[in-house]
């Protein structure tokens, strides 16, 4: 029974191979493309869920966005576990629950036990993603980890890409179900792999008693926020209900910053926050995923009417642009060109292309835009995990994937917020990711690598 809760050795020869860290890297990419493609591929079943569970768009939304919220509430929480226990240990089994969930939506009754069994298959996420970023910094040469984690970004983004179509095809040829049960094949050879070609943990932190009071304000503020915006896009609930979420949402934000400055053990460490590098760089990451799943939400409803398939072969086109970025950036553009360059040319890039969206939805501008968050994302991630000491590269990684699931779930609901209110069709949310993609730019001007120069 105690083998189970030790991290397995890899074999010596894969171990002792010159390739052993890209091993790992590439283990670690085959999380990241599966995450990423239940993550797209959710968004194009949408119209599906409406139809056959009667339910409105605010309603289905919450499929991903109750997905989101634990993802958010967890990775923290994960990510400490994973830097004390082993974080081989943590992501084999996130993978496990991960696959078993999956297997659980697909066989979903109805649209309550589908959120639900969706919260138990982010549990597993949280354990995957908080030790993503840890698994390749620690498995590479300084020096390589940002082609390392641009490698990890293409993963994402190839499961990106390849979400809209498969999920379109999917759901328009054998149903929505599906869109689950093809995470149980990719999760079992996942683990497979993950056994054999990770390795163990080296550089642990001490463990600590569990933060749960700042778990539980964390998961309430942003709970209550995401509430209230589904609630004015059309969920259903009153102007009181919705000004009462508003403002449990301001006090529980509040009261985690109180909480994480005065604990012995904070879920969040304030001290990493006050490194102009991460803080900044979290926030770049914030703004950098709401750009690009706000699309991934929104433009499967401005094409309903042509087709789920239709929809997803337009929409491959800004993760397969991101793809390429995130591959051939390293290769193409000098090397002294740093991270802060770097982050202020994918912004600005991605500012242009959602500004251009405004004019109308076109497979070439979604591509612009997947380049520019293609080569800001790599870059802003690798700026905040080079100024974390590598035994809080886990806790350090998880504030990173906490801060994308926070704009991923703000990239569904703010699309359905503008949709619902303004009544201009998709105009003023296009011009709303131009302004948010603006701010990423700007994040990028302090989000620098200590080291590197003030160019």
């Amino acid at each position: 029974m105690t083998r189970l809760l030790v991290e397995p050795a890899r074999p010596r020869a894969v171990r002792e191979h010159p390739y052993a860290p890209w091993f790992a890297v590439g283990s670690v990419c085959v999380g990241a493309f599966m995450g990423q493609l239940d993550a797209s591929i959710v968004t194009l079943a949408f119209p599906a869920l409406q139809r056959d569970f009667s339910a409105s768009l605010a309603a289905a939304q919450w499929v991903s966005l109750a997905y989101l919220l634990a993802l958010v509430g967890l990775l923290a929480g994960a990510g400490r576990l994973a830097d004390a226990v082993g974080r081989k240990l943590v992501y084999l089994y996130g993978f496990l629950v991960f696959t078993v969930a999956s297997a659980a939506c697909g066989l979903a009754p109805t649209l309550g036990a589908l959120i639900g069994f969706r919260v138990l298959q982010a549990a597993g996420a949280a354990m995957l993603q908080a030790n993503s970023v840890a698994l390749v910094v620690t498995s590479v040469p300084r020096a390589r980890m940002r082609a390392a984690l641009g490698m990890q970004a293409a993963a994402q983004a190839l499961g990106l890409a390849l979400g809209p179509t498969v999920g379109g095809l999917l759901v328009g040829s054998a149903g929505w179900r599906w869109v689950f049960w093809v995470n149980v094949p990719v999760g079992c050879a996942a683990l497979v792999v993950g056994r054999y070609l990770l390795p163990r943990t080296r550089e642990r932190a001490d463990a600590a008693r569990f933060d749960w009071p700042g778990l539980l304000l964390i998961a309430a503020a942003s709970t209550a926020a995401l509430l209230a915006i589904s609630g004015a896009s059309g969920l259903g609930l009153s102007g009181a209900a919705i000004a009462a979420l508003a403002v449990v949402a301001g006090a529980a934000t509040a009261a985690f910053g109180v909480r994480e400055r005065r604990a012995a053990s904070p879920l969040v460490d304030i001290a990493l926050l006050r490194t102009p590098a991460i803080s900044a760089g979290l926030a770049g990451a914030m703004c950098g995923y709401l750009v690009l799943f706000g699309p991934l939400a929104l433009v499967p409803q401005i094409l309903a009417g042509r087709g789920a398939t239709y929809a997803g072969l337009v929409l491959t086109t800004l993760p397969a642009g991101f793809a390429l970025a995130a591959l051939a950036a390293d290769r193409l553009l000098p090397r002294r060109l740093g991270n802060r360059s770097r982050c202020v040319l994918g912004g600005s890039l991605s500012t242009v292309a959602a500004a251009l969206l405004c004019l109308g939805v076109s497979g070439w501008s979604l591509f612009l835009l997947g380049l520019g968050l293609g080569l800001f994302i790599p870059a802003n991630n690798t700026a905040v995990m080079a100024a974390v000491p590598r035994r809080l590269s886990a806790t350090a990684g998880g504030m990173v994937n906490m801060t994308r699931g926070i704009g991923t779930a703000l990239g569904i609901a703010v699309v359905t917020l503008f949709l619902h209110s303004t009544g201009e069709g998709a105009r003023p949310a296009f011009a709303a990711m131009a302004a948010v993609a603006a701010v990423a730019t700007a994040t990028g001007l302090v989000a620098r690598t200590p080291g590197e120069p003030r160019t």
